[in-house]
């Protein structure tokens, strides 16, 4: 029933579209303007009245490519057309040298010992990974002085002639051990890629925030950060004073999760400082903290998203997906049950 219903559709735009076209010849070429309905035809959109759906990069790390191309074409499976993409993918896309280990295990084991549940031969695992990262790092600081920025261009293209909008870029380069050189790269790497601002782990550092705000201003891109189980009402409040460019990368999920009371309560009054929100359904402290499917937590996901509806926030709502994939299932298939998620709350 679903490919005869999808053979109909497209022979009925096939038939308006030729209709149009011989309108077009009898009466001038821009009265219908059936080129640019070619080009949008077929693409992806998760604007959803008026709330931009996007996703990160790492909701699909459990994928087996991780290229920049094979990234795009699980957000083209998911029917996503607006992505905050990670390092990886890009860096990897313009020609940076290859890592030494999968950096997947490195995000897996850096979790554990945030959560608190990492063992102690993974802890000495960890220091050993973190060693061996230092050297690599330096191998890549050294790559990122000297790359060019058409290969950034170049994948920009490549997202947008697919219908996908790059808002946001988060490599591992505006840490407080990242030279003023990789951060100066990142926020031009950023900008090449169309993005508006860059996103990290907030440093918890005030000169740090101070620096990145004034680097962020001098290059015209936002700085967005991020938060765990630390973010509170007032976690980002000396960085918004420090720079109009310092900017917040809110997570709803984990905002809940450390306890916050009322958690819509900072979408009110930080919306107009904030660039992009990670999207996730945790439960609360006294149910567990879970990460867990949407819908089944304590994270008032259609409530936040009816929000931004609402009252006509601007900043796109970044699905980021955390909890256990079910077996038989992949992060695509559960990426698009979130994004049908937020079509319902939003319909």
């Amino acid at each position: 029933m679903k490919s005869d219903k999808k053979s109909n559709s497209r022979r009925k735009f096939m038939r308006n579209t030729a209709t149009m076209a011989v309108g077009s010849a009898l009466v001038g070429p821009s009265l219908f303007g059936a080129p640019s309905m070619l080009k949008n035809y077929n693409k992806p959109n998760s604007l959803i009245n008026g709330v931009q759906i996007g996703v990160i990069t790492y909701s699909f790390r459990s994928m087996p490519d991780q290229s920049a191309e094979a990234t795009l074409k699980y957000v083209l499976d998911c029917g996503i057309n607006a992505i905050e993409l990670m390092g990886d993918p890009v860096e990897t896309f313009a020609g940076r040298p290859e890592s030494p280990f999968e950096r997947g295990a490195l995000w897996g084991l850096m979790r554990a010992k945030r959560e608190g549940t990492i063992s102690e031969a993974e802890e000495k695992k960890l220091a050993e990974m973190r060693k061996t990262m230092e050297a690599y790092n330096k191998e890549v600081a050294e790559w990122r002085s000297r790359v060019s920025m058409d290969k950034f261009v170049e994948l920009k293209k490549m997202y947008n002639d697919a219908g996908v909008r790059i808002y946001a870029f988060k490599p591992n380069a505006f840490g407080k051990n990242n030279t003023n050189a990789e951060i100066n790269w990142g926020m031009k790497a950023a900008k090449a890629l169309g993005a508006s601002h860059i996103t990290l782990e907030h440093p918890s550092d005030d000169a740090h925030t101070l620096k990145l705000g004034a680097m962020g201003a001098k290059h015209g891109i936002y700085v967005g950060y991020h938060g765990h189980e630390q973010q509170t009402p007032t976690f980002w409040d000396t960085a918004l004073e420090q720079s109009e460019h310092n900017a917040l990368n809110l997570d709803l999920g984990h905002y809940v999760a450390a306890g916050n009371a009322e958690p819509l309560e900072i979408i009110k009054t930080k919306h107009a400082n904030i660039m992009s929100m990670h999207t996730k359904d945790r439960t609360t402290p006294e149910n567990g903290k879970g990460n867990v499917v949407w819908g089944t937590g304590d994270t008032p996901i259609a409530e936040a998203l009816q929000l931004i509806r609402d009252n006509g926030y601007k900043f796109p709502a970044t699905i980021e997906l955390e909890y256990e994939i079910p077996e038989g299932s992949d992060a695509v298939q559960e990426v698009k049950k979130c994004l049908e998620f937020c079509r319902t709350a939003l319909g």
